[in-house]
């Protein structure tokens, strides 16, 4: 059982008291996620929902981690956190003004991140063919047969992890299923989704690899031989990420990049300016889990 800190008023550990509107339109559309049981007061999903997933019953912590959702299975509009406005609204990706699809088709899964984690642009990981982390919070894939609305926050089962590589930089799919989905009690581990669902890790990857081939790029690649790692690996990357998050939003990191070369340093600026939160203690938020 997982075991952390709550932060009090700063900390969301559940879908349970939250609320998403809509705002705009075309490039300047919105999601924006309030507190609904109190006084309506704006809510982060990348800052303020806890990590892990806390039971609004007992206010303990499950055995499960957050999802927020941003693109829903069965749909292909590119919604994604915009992680350098202040709130983190849900956005529709943009370039030069046209906002953006995935000329493929439709997404066959739930697709989005885990709240407080960040794959920090100064770290290499040694798995990860030399790539820095892609300056994002970690990408979730969600197997379950639910479509999940953009915004919504799920309890989710952590069940394996892929380390795409996106155009030079590290980019970690971690793959869940529902804690409610009907096959969740079946799938405790990717050999599980193997022996029971297959052909569907083999999709996904294909999907990561070929989604840029419309737009004129070339197709992704994988490390670690293309192979979907087990369960204790990606926790193992899921705490790093949690680990990187903190030293983010504490200003840290900020801190400790004085010998990185402009361009980095330029990213974990912009970030960490935009995202100092007065929640972001150096005591407060999650404890890495023990998972």
């Amino acid at each position: 059982m997982p075991t952390m800190k709550r932060s009090g008023s700063g900390s969301h550990g559940s879908n349970s008291n939250l609320q998403v509107f809509h705002e705009g339109d075309g490039v300047n559309f919105r999601m924006k996620t309030v507190d609904k049981s109190g006084n309506k007061k704006p809510i982060s999903v990348w800052h303020d929902v806890t990590l892990v997933d806390i039971d609004p019953a007992t206010n303990r912590a499950t055995p499960y981690l957050n999802f927020v959702c941003e693109i829903p299975k069965f749909s292909r509009k590119k919604y994604e956190i915009a992680t350098d406005e202040v709130g983190n609204p849900i956005k529709q990706d943009e370039k030069k003004g046209v906002l953006r699809e995935f000329k493929k088709g439709d997404i066959f899964f739930n697709y989005g991140c885990l709240p407080r984690t960040w794959e920090d642009p100064t770290f290499i990981h040694p798995d990860a063919e030399g790539c820095r982390g892609d300056n994002d919070p970690v990408d979730v894939c969600e197997i379950g047969l639910k479509v999940v609305k953009p915004g919504d926050v799920r309890p989710v089962k952590v069940l394996g992890i892929l380390c795409m590589i996106d155009e030079g930089e590290a980019d970690w799919k971690v793959v869940t299923i529902d804690a409610e989905d009907k096959w969740a009690p079946f799938l405790n581990d990717i050999d599980d989704v193997d022996r029971l669902l297959p052909g569907t890790l083999e999709a996904i990857r294909e999907w990561f690899r070929t989604y840029k081939i419309p737009d004129g790029k070339p197709p992704n690649v994988f490390g670690l031989n293309e192979r979907f790692m087990n369960k204790t690996y990606a926790l193992e990357i899921i705490k790093e990420c949690n680990h990187a998050w903190k030293e983010l939003i504490t200003g840290e990191k900020e801190r400790k990049i004085t010998h990185m070369e402009e361009g980095v340093k330029k990213l974990v600026r912009k970030l960490s300016k935009s995202n100092l939160l007065d929640f972001a203690h150096a005591d407060d938020g999650d404890e890495a889990p023990s998972f």
